[in-house]
């Protein structure tokens, strides 16, 4: 099966499942789904930081600050956040991912809602070839100074925001 032939629910503006498509139909249609963002920080708390590869379906070749994915059909958040962050950093063994907080995403014919959540992955990471075409550890610092200079996948850098927003207002750690 290919990414593209994954089935997801389909959820209306209250998260509420509505149908299924496979995955190209959703993205193709611009149908709601349902996706996790993992902020991966290692032992020392610098962030995960890669490049998509070109061949994903959504906003490839660009650059994340979360690893993640979309929610499978039937799947919940939790369950997708461990699989999807494991999958990514190409590991097995990472402590259950720790929710943080929901958003809807609507941009540009795109619209998922979307759950951010944090691990600490003190593993050798060995990223998955297909998803990640370069990859690297940043401080928080080093991440601001590049914000306005890479070009950013559109849903992380609004999570980013979000995150950072929350962090500030002291309602998340």
């Amino acid at each position: 099966m290919t990414p593209s032939d994954e089935i997801l629910d389909v959820v209306d503006e209250h998260d509420v499942v509505v149908g299924q498509a496979p995955r190209g139909e959703a993205t193709a249609r611009g149908l709601r789904h349902r996706c996790v963002f993992i902020e991966a920080r290692d032992a020392e708390g610098r962030l995960f930081v890669h490049r998509r590869t070109p061949g994903k379906l959504v906003f490839p070749s660009r650059y994340d600050m979360f690893v993640g994915g979309v929610v499978g059909a039937g799947e919940s958040y939790d369950e997708a956040a461990l699989r999807e962050a494991e999958e990514e950093l190409g590991v097995s063994g990472l402590p259950r991912p720790e929710p943080l907080f929901k958003f809807l995403y609507e941009g540009a014919g795109h619209s998922w809602w979307s759950y951010v959540y944090r691990v600490r992955c003190e593993l050798p990471v060995d990223p998955q070839v297909e998803e990640v075409a370069w990859h690297t550890f940043l401080t928080d610092g080093e991440l601001a100074r590049r914000i306005d200079d890479w070009e950013w996948v559109p849903d992380g850098l609004e999570a980013y925001r979000r995150l950072c927003a929350l962090r500030a207002a002291g309602t998340v750690s």
